[in-house]
């Protein structure tokens, strides 16, 4: 069985890698198609438990005139709208926190472009095009969406456990390891914690900084279960974090953690509504606020308080069926650095 504590370090480059540069090699691998058959029932169980605990489907834009400025590291990718110079979307966190103006609890497959640095080949859970499953829910504290969160990646991989067993078993994933993340509560451990803990370990986290590829992969592997990062600090995530009133310079903000090494599954966090504390924050990252203009319309006009998350469909495609490589759950994989169909 590929078990992933085989998995090479960050940094390696091993024989498989990378994914095959003949497409018709890949899309008839006896692995993808079961990945894929696994992702589809993913997609199936996370929409049958959204839409029953009564979430309404939305279908987000693909292009804007911003995008999501929190994406560590990735590049942007611009487009000529007639005229206009116009994004590729990064994350729709800002379409998500608009579209609660229609309705209050909102979740999108939603597609994502992202050119990621070169050094994230070597993480093995990176690719510059990747979807999400984004949820969002006016009203909800930090608190109340990790509980969103945890509710939806318990269903999902109990619901693949019982019903994909011949895929489960092409694949090499052991059914009883991955069903030990249903045994109890997700663990919660705040950014402070978090950082303490791989000082332990022997990897150096600063503490007013996000927590790095391989810290996540450490963290990972040493929790017996799936567990939530919390507080991160202020200056380490987007302006649309919500700063804690009660603990200033620290975020509304959270990551779940997948156990066994596979590591970041989830981001999310209360989001900030109030006008003028989105212009300060917006602001402080050394941004110009008018290139938001029509979401601070909004803003300005009244956007409801939220909380939300965004789940990397292909980060837990490879959780659930245990494989080595993210881009072995994408039919047309676009690994960072690499042309490809």
């Amino acid at each position: 069985m590929t078990t992933p504590t085989t998995h090479p370090e960050p940094g390696s480059v091993l024989e498989g890698d990378v994914p095959p540069s003949d497409p018709r090699a890949h899309l008839v691998s006896p692995r993808t198609r079961a990945a894929l058959r696994i992702q589809q029932r993913i997609l199936t169980a996370a929409r049958a438990h959204l839409t029953g605990r009564g979430f309404t489907e939305l279908l987000p834009p693909i292009i804007g005139p911003v995008t999501d400025p929190g994406a560590r590291g990735a590049k942007q990718v611009d487009i000529d709208y007639y005229g206009h110079p116009y994004k590729l979307m990064t994350s729709a966190i800002l379409y998500k926190q608009a579209s609660l103006l229609a309705f209050d609890k909102i979740f999108c497959i939603a597609p994502n472009i992202r050119l990621e640095p070169l050094e994230t080949t070597s993480t093995s859970r990176h690719l510059a095009e990747f979807h999400q499953i984004d949820v969002e829910v006016a009203g909800a504290t930090r608190d109340e969406i990790m509980d969103v969160a945890e509710d939806l990646v318990a269903y999902v991989v109990e619901d693949v456990a019982t019903t994909m067993a011949v895929e489960l078993d092409t694949l090499g994933r052991d059914r009883e390891v991955l069903t030990r993340i249903l045994r109890g509560r997700f663990g919660r451990h705040t950014h402070t914690e978090a950082a303490r803990r791989l000082g332990e370990l022997g990897h150096e986290q600063s503490p007013d900084a996000e927590i790095d590829w391989q810290a996540e992969a450490l963290l990972s592997r040493a929790g017996d279960g799936a567990f939530f990062v919390t507080e991160y600090p202020k200056g380490s995530r987007g302006f649309y974090d919500r700063e804690n009133p009660d603990n200033p310079g620290v975020l509304q903000s959270f990551d779940l953690m997948a156990p066994e090494g596979y590591g970041e599954l989830c981001s999310g966090s209360e989001r900030e509504s109030d006008y003028r504390t989105i212009v300060t924050r917006i602001r402080e990252t050394g941004e110009n606020p008018a290139k938001y203009g029509w979401y601070l319309e909004l803003a300005r006009e009244g956007l409801p308080a939220s909380a939300g998350f965004g789940i990397g469909l292909e980060r837990l495609t490879r959780y659930v069926a245990g494989l080595d490589h993210a881009w072995e759950a994408n039919a047309f994989p676009k690994v960072p650095g690499m042309v490809s169909p």
